[in-house]
C-alpha cells in the first residue's frame, strides 16, 4: 500500500496496512489526515506537511458550512496571507457564496482575471495534488468616497452613528457620549445629518449664543466638550475626509449578490488611495459589517454562508480603540454568525486581535512568524499557546514555514476543532497580482451599479436648515439602463461588472425614479422629518428604511 493509499484508508476509518518494503507513515500523520476527511462540501486548502515532506493524498480542507464561524489568517509580511485569502475567496465564489475583500495594497484586483500558468504554479500544483486551471471570479470594485478606482461607497453621518464616528475622530469616552447626545438632539429636531458639514453645523449651533440654551435641554453636554468635537470635525474635514460621507448611501445588500451563473460576486474595496487614513477605512469596514448585521435575517446553521467578509490589516481596526468600540465589535462578531455571515481577520499575529474577539474565531491559517527580537519571541510563544495540542513542535514549525505554507486548524462538520496540520497551500486560480488600471476602470464604468452611486447628491439637510443656505441642485437621474434594482435580486439579474440588467423596455418610469439615488436619499429622510427618533444598533448606526 502506498503512502497515499494508507492515508485514504485512515481517513475512511479502516486500519492502514503496510505494503511489503514500504515504510508505514507515523500514526500522528494518519490521525491528522483522518481529521480532515469531511463528507460534505468543503474548500481545499492544500496538502499535509509531515517530517519535511508534502503528502498530496492528505488534503487539508475546511467544511463550507463552517465558514460562518469566522477565522484568522495571520503571519509575517511576505509569507502569503494575501494569496491565502484569494484562494479561499475564489473557492467560496465558485460555490455560490458572495465575498467581500478589503484591498489595502492594491494587489487583490487580480481575483477577477484568470491566473497566468508558469513553472512555479505548476510545481506547486504537482506538490499538493491540485488540478490547476486558470479562472477569474465575477467581481465588483468599490472605492471609499470614490477616491481611487471603484464605484463610490458613501455613508451618511446619521447611519454611521456616534460610536464609529468617535473612533475616526479619536474622541475619548466622555466626548463619545457627548457626540451621542448631539445625534439625539439632531434626531429630535429633524436635523438630518447627511454629511460632515451637517454635523459641524449642528455642533456650531449648539456652541453659539443662540444654541447654548439647547445644551441644557439634552443633559450633560458642556460647551467645552462640544467645542472639542467641533475642532476635531474641522481637522477631520481638513484632511480630505468629506467625500466619504454623503448620499447616495451605499446599500450593503449589494455585497450579497450572485452572478447570473450562480457564482458569488466578489466585492473588492480598493483602498490604496486612502492608505494614509487607516483609522477611517478600518472603521468604515466595521460600518459595512454593522449595517449588514441590521438588515440580514436570522438563518441559524445554514448549509453555506450568505457572505464571507475579510478584514485585511485587522490590527488597524483595534488600534487605540475605546472599550465601547471593542465591546461593540465583539458583540457584532458573536451575533452575526447567526445571520450567515463569516468574518476573517487578516493580520500579522493573533495578539493583534483582542482576546474576546479571538475567542469567536473557529478557523485558523497561521503563516510563518519571525523571532528576531525578544518581543518577537514572546509573540511566537503566545501564538503557540493559542493552538490545540499537537504532535508538532509548533515553535520550530512556525519559524521554518516557507512562503505559501501555514499551520491550519478549522472546525469540523460537527463543530469540533480539527488536528493542527502544517500545510503547503494550493495556488489560486486567479491572477496573483493587480489587473491593469485601464481594465479596472472599464469594469467599474460598465458595472450596472455605477449609475446608481457615481453621482453625489447634496440635498437640503441640517446645514441648509441652520444656515439658510440653498441645497445644491440635484443631478439628473442616470439613464434607465444603469438603474438596476438593489440587493440580492439585482445581483441575480444584473450579475457582476459587465453583466446586464433587465432589458431597457421593461423598466417603467416609476421604477426609474424609485431606483434613483436621489429618491432613496429623500425617502430615508421622511421618518426623521416627522420627528421619528432613529433606532440605533450596537454601534450606534441608524437602522435604514429600505
Amino acid at each position: 500500500m502506498s503512502d497515499g493509499e494508507t492515508l485514504r484508508s485512515a481517513a475512511a476509518g479502516t486500519a492502514p496496512e503496510r505494503a511489503a518494503g514500504a515504510p508505514a507513515l507515523p500514526r500522528e500523520a494518519l490521525e491528522i489526515a483522518a481529521g480532515y476527511a469531511f463528507a460534505g462540501p468543503a474548500l481545499e486548502l492544500g496538502a499535509l506537511l509531515w517530517d519535511g515532506s508534502c503528502l498530496p493524498d492528505a488534503q487539508i480542507r475546511v467544511p463550507l458550512p463552517m465558514l460562518n464561524r469566522h477565522g484568522l489568517v495571520a503571519g509575517a509580511t511576505g509569507t502569503g496571507k494575501t494569496k491565502t485569502l484569494q484562494l479561499i475567496a475564489e473557492q467560496l465564489a465558485a460555490q455560490g457564496v458572495p465575498v467581500f475583500l478589503a484591498d489595502i495594497k492594491g494587489d487583490v484586483s487580480g481575483i477577477s482575471a484568470p491566473g497566468e500558468p508558469g513553472t512555479k504554479v505548476q510545481e506547486r500544483a504537482r506538490e499538493v495534488g491540485q488540478e490547476w486551471t486558470p479562472g477569474g471570479c465575477p467581481a465588483e470594485f468599490y472605492a471609499l468616497g470614490g477616491l481611487g478606482h471603484g464605484i463610490p461607497v458613501r455613508a451618511t453621518v446619521t447611519s454611521f452613528g456616534p460610536v464609529l464616528l468617535s473612533k475616526v475622530l479619536q474622541l475619548n469616552r466622555t466626548q463619545e457620549q457627548s457626540l451621542g447626545l448631539i445625534f439625539h438632539y439632531a434626531d429630535q429636531k429633524g436635523l438630518e445629518l447627511v454629511d460632515l458639514k451637517d454635523l459641524r453645523a449642528v455642533v456650531a449651533f449648539l456652541t453659539s449664543d443662540e444654541g447654548k440654551q439647547e445644551l441644557k435641554g439634552i443633559g450633560g453636554l458642556s460647551t467645552a466638550t462640544a467645542g472639542v468635537i467641533l475642532r476635531s470635525l474641522t481637522a477631520f474635514e481638513a484632511q480630505g475626509m468629506s467625500p466619504f460621507f454623503g448620499e447616495p448611501e451605499f446599500d450593503t445588500s449589494e455585497l450579497t449578490r450572485l452572478a447570473p451563473d450562480g457564482r458569488g460576486v466578489v466585492s473588492v474595496l480598493e483602498l490604496p488611495a486612502v492608505q494614509e487614513k487607516p483609522q477611517l477605512f478600518s472603521t468604515f469596514l466595521m460600518w459595512l459589517l454593522a449595517d449588514l448585521f441590521h438588515d440580514l435575517p436570522e438563518v441559524g446553521d445554514a448549509d453555506r454562508p450568505k457572505l464571507v467578509f475579510f478584514f485585511d490589516e485587522a490590527h488597524l481596526l483595534f488600534s487605540d480603540a475605546s472599550k465601547a468600540f471593542l465591546d461593540s465589535i465583539t458583540q457584532t462578531v458573536r451575533l452575526i454568525r447567526s445571520k450567515g455571515v463569516g468574518v476573517f481577520f487578516v493580520t500579522q499575529t493573533p495578539k493583534d486581535v483582542p482576546a474576546d474577539v479571538l475567542a469567536q474565531l473557529g478557523n485558523r491559517v497561521q503563516h510563518a512568524l519571525r523571532a528576531f527580537t525578544p518581543d518577537d519571541q514572546k509573540a511566537l510563544k503566545a501564538t503557540v499557546k493559542t493552538f490545540p495540542d499537537s504532535p508538532y513542535d509548533l515553535e520550530e514549525v512556525l519559524m521554518g514555514l516557507g512562503t505559501g505554507e501555514a499551520v491550519v486548524t478549522v472546525l469540523s462538520e460537527r463543530g469540533a476543532p480539527t488536528p493542527v496540520a502544517a500545510t503547503r497551500l494550493r495556488a489560486p486560480r486567479s491572477l496573483m497580482g493587480p489587473v491593469e488600471a485601464g481594465a479596472l476602470d472599464r469594469a467599474v464604468r460598465e458595472s450596472p451599479l455605477y449609475g446608481r452611486y457615481a453621482q453625489a447628491v447634496d440635498r437640503r439637510s441640517a446645514y441648509e436648515k441652520l444656515t439658510g443656505a440653498p441645497a445644491s441642485e440635484a443631478p439628473e437621474p442616470p439613464a434607465p439602463s444603469s438603474l438596476p434594482r438593489g440587493g440580492a435580486e439585482a445581483g441575480r439579474e444584473a450579475g457582476h461588472s459587465g453583466g446586464r440588467g433587465r432589458p431597457k423596455e421593461e423598466t417603467s418610469v416609476v421604477e426609474q425614479v424609485v431606483g434613483s439615488g436621489l429618491f432613496k436619499s429623500l425617502a430615508r429622510s421622511v421618518g426623521t422629518q416627522i420627528g421619528r427618533e432613529i433606532t440605533r444598533s450596537v454601534f450606534g448606526t441608524a437602522r435604514k428604511r429600505r
